[in-house]
């Protein structure tokens, strides 16, 4: 049986005193629309000088030249005002002297929607591991034997009847969180891309972060065929970027789209009350961006990937679909999350 929390709402962690706006982020984004106007107006001067028979090159042609060096210039100096003004203020204030969890057990939750062919391998995958003292699986309404399957391994099956990857998240953090013999919550998926051995690097990185959020971005600790294709897999790394520069100072970030992490259960009693659960495959995204927003310490660490077993049925299906996702993090991140807008069906 689970021994459940009742503690109250604890305070939020202190947000930076030091209050300005993503300067660094805005000048990345000038600096892209800028280049992509440059590359457009350069395009149709090219073509008029060198294909004989054509017009001259229209004047809008050299206005948006014109503009497009303008907004290169705006970035330049938007970048060098935040990263020589305005970062030694941003900079967490926090050192980096270890703090350990009094229980090392853990509770590990995992999310599943018709994973009947991999669920089995992962709960008894996740048992295995010592620290590992229960197994969740936050069923999302499967229509094959998931539920079946998992109860059989010896984890504990919850459904979660609201569709979507974020209500599912979202679910599994909370069971995680809600046990009062565990300090901390595993989450990751179950279709067996991630193994329990890397269990050993989160705890190793745990005593200097509230959340530890795995990478995929290590080439040597991903296996040839996955489904993480070179499109998604640069893409990926890209809004991690885009994620960093907008909370310069605050961490390294290059994969944003792992459900895989380990969290202390007192920073995600804190976090899910400012989450949105609606806000659909780029939950993780989401997630990560709201907890740097409020002061939460977030640490990356390298994690193995691994072939999937079954078929993908989230933002992995292709790169279009991929591609849907990342436009919908990229807008969270610069422009804000509005989950029942930008849901992106199943």
């Amino acid at each position: 049986m689970i021994q459940r929390s009742k503690a109250g709402p604890r305070s939020l962690p202190r947000m930076s005193s030091w209050k300005s706006p993503p300067c660094l982020l805005y000048g990345v984004i000038c600096f892209l629309i800028g280049f992509a106007i440059y590359l457009v107006g350069t395009a149709v001067e090219i073509v008029s000088t060198f294909l004989p028979g054509l017009p001259e090159t229209p004047a809008w042609a050299h206005l948006i030249v014109f503009w497009s060096g303008l907004l290169i210039w705006t970035s330049a100096a938007l970048a060098a005002f935040d990263l020589f003004v305005l970062l030694p203020h941003k900079r967490q204030r926090h050192g980096v002297e270890p703090e350990y969890p009094r229980v090392r057990d853990l509770t590990v939750v995992l999310t599943a929607y018709n994973d009947e062919l991999s669920i089995g391998q992962a709960v008894q995958d996740f048992r295995q591991h010592p620290l590992v003292r229960r197994v969740i699986v936050v069923d999302n309404s499967s229509t094959d034997g998931t539920s079946e399957v998992a109860a059989r391994g010896g984890a504990i099956v919850v459904r979660e009847q609201k569709p979507g990857y974020g209500n599912c998240v979202y679910r599994a953090l909370s069971e995680g969180s809600a046990a009062t013999d565990t300090e901390l919550t595993l989450l990751c998926e179950g279709d067996m891309t991630f193994r329990a051995y890397d269990i050993d690097k989160f705890m190793a990185y745990l005593p200097h972060a509230d959340i530890v959020n795995g990478t995929r971005i290590a080439e040597q600790l991903r296996s040839r065929d996955t489904q993480l294709t070179t499109f998604m897999y640069y893409g990926n790394f890209f809004v991690g970027k885009l994620l960093e520069v907008k909370h310069i100072g605050h961490g390294t970030f290059t994969d944003v789209g792992t459900t895989y992490k380990l969290c202390r259960n007192s920073a995600l009693r804190r976090l899910l009350p400012l989450l949105n659960p609606r806000v659909n495959l780029e939950f993780n995204a989401h997630f990560l961006d709201i907890a740097l927003l409020h002061g939460f310490r977030l640490v990356e660490c390298p994690v193995t990937f691994h072939n999937r077993v079954g078929v993908s049925k989230g933002g992995n299906i292709n790169n279009r679909r991929a591609f849907r996702v990342g436009l919908a993090m990229i807008a969270g991140i610069v422009i804000g999350w509005r989950g029942g807008r930008r849901r992106i069906a199943e």
